[in-house]
């Protein structure tokens, strides 16, 4: 008897019994969840049982998250950072969860991600970055995400991103982009395209509404024809020589330009669309080469025609007055020979 409540004791209380559970936490053995929602919490809590699979940490006031933060929970499968102060990730915040497939990030304070940051990551799911202060997304996140189904940005300050960030998730499935900061020119047609292929085989998403420039705020992007958008001018020298002098100054040059600006003044570093665009459509174009190519042929054919007739008829004329003229001769030669005959020798 005595046995049996030591091995039920094992079975129900692993985590209190064995590894413990942190304070200000709440342990569930039978999902393996940890819940520390909500306890003012400023730092991921040390001693987390490491066979934790579910960490809720929402609700806190977590500020920064060190390199390594997750170690003691190497078979974490989802993580609930929510509603935090988070503004800091270190580049190797997540490394060693290999197993990671739902990461909630939204409603903190982000404003940069580094590269490669979710490289660890390769049975990520879902990844939520809604609800921050996010400017821009680098090309490269993580590795090639093939389990990745649903990525979320909603309401950051992106004005672009990179088509190659979302080539990285080939199974991507659901997109949430809207309520950000779309600069609909030259340098997003790269999405433009993307999108459209995206809904073509059967993704789902809520949309990319402009915000700028004043031609297109408030359209959808996927409803703006691509004739539209002039391609992008290549920066001069002087313009890369003084980028490579400060960093990020052409874009903060490009933030300051009123958006109501004189479009044709055009500046070779903006990429802005005109007001009153005039799209050049290679289709019409091509119709019309060939509509005007047929009614030159026919008009040449009628003119050949015409010039064959012409020939004809006036040889037809000929020929037709030319016989009455042989036929009057002959009598009058006839004529002669009577009178000939006749008078006396």
């Amino acid at each position: 008897m005595k046995g049996e409540l030591l091995l039920l004791s094992s079975v129900i209380f692993p985590f209190y019994v064995v590894y413990g559970c942190p304070e200000k936490c709440h342990c569930h053995s039978s999902s393996k969840a940890v819940d520390c929602g909500q306890q003012g919490l400023v730092e991921i809590p040390p001693d987390l049982p490491p066979q934790t699979l579910t960490l809720y940490l929402q609700d806190n006031q977590i500020h920064q998250l060190p390199a390594f933060a997750f170690r003691s929970v190497p078979q974490l499968m989802t993580l609930n950072l929510s509603n935090n102060s988070l503004s800091t990730l270190a580049p190797e915040a997540f490394h060693g969860l290999q197993q990671l497939q739902v990461l909630n990030l939204t409603q903190n304070s982000l404003h940069s991600l580094e590269n490669r940051l979710f490289q660890s990551l390769p049975q990520l799911r879902e990844l939520d970055l809604s609800s921050n202060n996010i400017s821009h997304l680098p090309a490269s996140l993580g590795e090639l995400w093939e389990n990745l189904t649903v990525f979320a940005a909603q309401q950051n300050q992106l004005q672009q991103l990179d088509r190659t960030l979302l080539e990285s998730m080939p199974n991507v499935r659901f997109l949430f982009l809207k309520d950000n900061l779309w600069k609909c020119n030259c340098h997003l047609l790269g999405l433009k395209l993307w999108l459209e292929k995206f809904i073509y085989k059967g993704g789902l998403m809520d949309g990319v509404i402009c915000a700028s420039p004043d031609t297109w705020r408030g359209k959808d992007l996927l409803k703006i024809p691509h004739e539209l958008y002039q391609p992008c001018l290549p920066p001069s020298p002087d313009q890369v020589s003084s980028q490579g002098q400060r960093p990020g100054s052409a874009h903060r040059d490009a933030l300051s330009l009123p958006e109501n600006h004189n479009v044709g003044e055009r500046d070779p570093s903006e990429c802005g669309l005109p007001p009153k665009p005039r799209p050049a459509n290679l289709r019409h174009a091509v119709a019309t080469v060939i509509i005007t190519g047929v009614v030159c042929g026919i008009v040449c054919l009628m003119m050949l025609a015409a010039t064959i007739y012409g020939c004809a008829y006036a040889a037809i004329t000929a020929q037709y007055r030319g016989e009455p003229l042989a036929q009057t001769s002959e009598p009058g030669k006839m004529e002669g020979k009577e009178l000939f005959a006749s008078s006396p020798a």
